[in-house]
């Protein structure tokens, strides 16, 4: 990131942290994608970056790709100048002089979101006050997720949010790819989630996710309900991540996209008596590989968040599985991620957390074993070779 504004800074151009990234900044929070505003215009940006690319004037003026993050660079002659859909969202740190600016007065709001993440209490804030002038569904969406508390807003508060938004136009591939990852590093996505269903956008665009909530969960495992309520639940569970000293996301996207998606395959799968939704893994992994294609993820993220889609029973089952099914899947280095997936699935229902504890034990027993030189990946002794006539 600092060779980025080194770059812009060093050509004498302005750059500061706009919206989502000052105010995660002045929380001290970590971030995903970053948003620079700067006085330089697109050729003169084409010139500082080799690799520049320009996504549509309604995500970003200029894109930047690095490594794990990308940069969104919007131009503007000033702050003055720049117009965030919504109030809360003019706020801005100078990246050269690291000083916040608030033209707008949104101390107040910030002060009461900071207040309410480090006391783990109810905002004192009305979301209408918010949105009510906004014209942005996507950012009122992110928002929700990423600055109110899990249990902050009822169902009605969500609706009412969502009749703010009558409408919204069809999001760029790249806006709809942007949403979801912002979504999922959020600490509460079930209230952006939430939020966009309401409003229709869900149904609209994201079909897949819709879909969940036509699939009923037996309420003797599953009190939440169906498997949309019991994905959002799933959210819940999620350990924080990143230290906030390393300004990195406090949630692993793959995880969390594990976690949207991993039901995603009961609407279509089949129900025989006590076999419910049979196969839904594996309806499940082919679901979100479409889904994900469609939002334009890259390839590795989809084979990763495929891989846990598709082997999410699997723990359940791995005390009583022989090694030679099970040996493969806990040699990947995704599988902590799968078991952390079951976890979150496990804590959201009735089942409590015995098979966790037990799925875990035997992933250590694999791996303890699979150290030693004297056992096999199942712990049997191997015949050691003797040195007898050996010269």
């Amino acid at each position: 990131m600092f060779n980025v504004l080194e770059t812009l800074t060093s050509a004498g151009f302005s750059a500061y942290l706009c919206g989502y990234g000052a105010i995660d900044s002045w929380l001290g929070r970590g971030g995903g994608s970053v948003r620079l505003l700067t006085n330089a215009d697109t050729a003169e940006l084409a010139k500082l970056f080799e690799d520049l690319r320009y996504p549509g004037i309604d995500l970003a003026d200029a894109a930047l790709d690095g490594k794990d993050q990308t940069w969104y660079f919007h131009c503007a002659d000033s702050i003055a100048a720049f117009r965030p859909s919504c109030k809360l969202l003019q706020f801005y740190q100078d990246c050269r002089s690291r000083t916040f600016h608030d033209p707008c007065g949104v101390y107040p709001l910030l002060a009461e979101i900071r207040r309410s993440i480090h006391t783990e209490t109810q905002i004192n804030i009305n979301p209408l006050e918010i949105f009510r002038e906004g014209n942005s569904l996507m950012d009122a969406a992110l928002i929700l997720a990423k600055y109110f508390p899990v249990d902050s807003l009822t169902d009605r508060h969500i609706r009412e949010v969502a009749q703010l938004f009558p409408d919204c136009a069809v999001p760029a591939q790249e806006e709809q790819r942007l949403l979801l990852s912002e979504l999922m590093l959020s600490p509460n996505p079930g209230l952006g989630l939430e939020l966009l269903k309401a409003s229709g956008f869900i149904g609209k665009f994201w079909h897949e996710l819709a879909n969940l909530d036509q699939a009923d969960h037996s309420k003797e495992f599953h009190p939440e309900g169906n498997a949309w309520k019991h994905t959002m639940e799933t959210f819940r569970y999620r350990k924080t991540g990143a230290p906030n000293a390393t300004k990195l996301p406090a949630h692993d996207l793959r995880l969390s996209l594990g976690l949207l998606l991993h039901d995603i395959g009961k609407p279509i799968a089949i129900s025989a008596g006590s076999r419910r939704y049979d196969g839904h893994a594996e309806l499940g992994e082919s679901q979100a590989r479409r889904f994900l294609g469609r939002l334009g993820f890259s390839t590795s993220v989809s084979n990763d968040v495929c891989f846990l889609v598709r082997n999410h029973m699997l723990p359940a089952a791995l005390p009583r599985l022989p090694l030679y099914r099970t040996a493969e899947i806990m040699a990947s280095p995704l599988f902590p991620v799968l078991l952390e997936l079951y976890r979150c699935d496990e804590s959201s229902s009735f089942k409590g957390l015995d098979g966790y504890y037990e799925s875990s034990a035997a992933y250590q027993s694999f791996l303890r074993n699979r150290r030693n030189p004297y056992r096999s990946a199942d712990g049997k002794k191997l015949k050691q070779m003797s040195g007898a006539g050996v010269r």
